[in-house]
């Protein structure tokens, strides 16, 4: 009778004991559920914010916005912290290229934070650090990792093609053996003009004279060349050139060159000095030895 009644026991209980254990397994599904939905809303929220800083923000030149992306606990590479610290680099970045835009290329979100890789491209149209302005267009990629807590901007590391930075802005050869390669030193040329212009023919002559800086670079043999302005208390101006070549052999063609260019284009050099009383000092200069 008693092993009867356990059976009857057990039997009463098994329903209730499957069923609390259904539900269990329910509630630890949905909870389950719920955690995987939060964690996925909180990286889709992350992303955004990333991809509002730098359409919104930063393209838009709006750093006023930057504080509804920074956290007031972030600190900049100066020690600075919040949005001032997080804009003080842009500042210096958008005055030397102030047409500046962010491409998005990849945007990654995992766990609190966010990964973006981007194309950076803009114009060259102020001095950056101790580069003066050279109106290049430079395109330029870079990536970073960005931190997020609540929403916002805890920390950053922020890696970007330096390198190719400055050989865009001809800080840097492309060729980085140049720098190093004594031999090859010694056998550059350097073709050097020296020009005397009235303050009247400014203007013109500079106009000119940036077409031939921008020519000779497309040609064979070319490595770098630079510019110094002297502007004197009248406004006249002395302008000393320099382009460095590989050897005397391709400047040879490299005048050719150029002359077939001034054919093309009808432009006569004497003529042009003449007219505007421009005084031209010229020769070809070799590296001393030690």
């Amino acid at each position: 009778m008693k092993s009867r009644l356990n059976s009857i026991f057990t039997i009463g209980i098994l329903p209730s004991i499957s069923f609390y254990s259904l539900a269990q397994g329910n509630i630890q599904n949905l909870s389950n559920n719920q955690i995987k939905k939060q964690k996925m809303d909180t990286i889709h929220r992350n992303k955004e914010v990333i991809r509002k800083l730098f359409e919104q923000s930063l393209n838009q030149k709006n750093l006023e916005l930057l504080k509804d992306f920074i956290s007031e606990d972030f600190v900049g590479i100066t020690g600075k912290k919040g949005a001032f610290g997080f804009e003080e680099p842009f500042i210096a970045l958008i005055k030397a290229f102030p047409d500046l835009q962010y491409k998005i290329d990849e945007l990654i979100g995992e766990g609190d934070k966010v990964v973006i890789k981007w194309k950076l491209q803009g114009t060259h149209t102020g001095k950056f650090q101790s580069v003066e302005a050279t109106g290049k267009a430079i395109s330029n990629n870079g990536m970073a990792i960005f931190e997020l807590i609540d929403g916002k901007i805890i920390n950053s590391q922020v890696l970007t093609d330096r390198l190719g930075f400055l050989q865009e802005l001809d800080v840097l050869p492309l060729d980085l053996t140049l720098l190093s390669n004594k031999k090859a030193h010694r056998d550059h040329v350097r073709f050097i003009d020296k020009f005397f212009v009235p303050a009247n023919a400014k203007n013109e002559f500079l106009e000119r004279m940036r077409y031939n800086r921008s020519f000779i670079k497309t040609l064979p043999g070319f490595i770098k060349d630079e510019a110094y302005l002297l502007t004197d208390d009248s406004g006249n101006l002395t302008i000393l050139t320099i382009a460095v070549w590989e050897n005397e052999q391709v400047v040879s063609k490299a005048r050719e060159a150029v002359q077939a260019e001034y054919n093309r284009i009808g432009f006569k050099p004497l003529e042009f000095y003449q007219r505007l009383n421009i005084k031209l000092e010229r020769g070809i200069y070799h590296e001393m030895s030690n």
